[in-house]
């Protein structure tokens, strides 16, 4: 498995936790999730609809010059969903879009939420990080 450095870390802050209490780590990075550049408020047209959440979650990934930036948004009334774009968003600002790209498919299930959230949304999460990676793969063959 390779994961970028943030990435990582947030496994091992999820794994120092009690199985009971990564929940409300979840909902702490729901509080993070960066406010969009005004230029993607301003045009939500620009953003790809996350179909796999059932919370209305949009997101843009811009790639200058091979580095990533992710922009994500979710309504804070899913805050568990918000919370996957937040930890996604956090952990591939600005790394190589190589890197970006090696992250595998199945890395939510690395959080160890399997018994907190339901695997809808753990596979909202993996929706969101297969449409990251594939905008990515737009980028490279451009």
């Amino acid at each position: 498995m390779t994961l970028t450095p943030a990435l990582q870390q947030t496994v091992a802050d999820f794994h120092a936790m009690a199985e009971q209490d990564r929940l409300q780590l979840l909902l702490e990075f729901s509080d993070e999730l960066p406010q969009l550049p005004q230029r993607f408020a301003d045009h939500p047209d620009l953003l790809e609809r996350v179909a796999e959440c059932q919370s209305p979650v949009f997101l843009f990934v811009e790639v200058e010059g091979g580095v990533v930036h992710v922009h994500a948004t979710a309504p804070e009334e899913a805050p568990t969903t918000r919370g996957f774009a937040s930890i996604l968003a956090h952990g591939l600002e600005g790394v190589s879009l190589e890197a970006a790209l090696e992250v595998p498919s199945d890395f939510p299930r690395e959080l160890g939420l399997d018994r907190v959230v339901s695997p809808l949304r753990l596979r909202g999460m993996v929706g969101m990080l297969g449409r990251i990676q594939r905008q990515l793969r737009a980028h490279v063959a451009v």
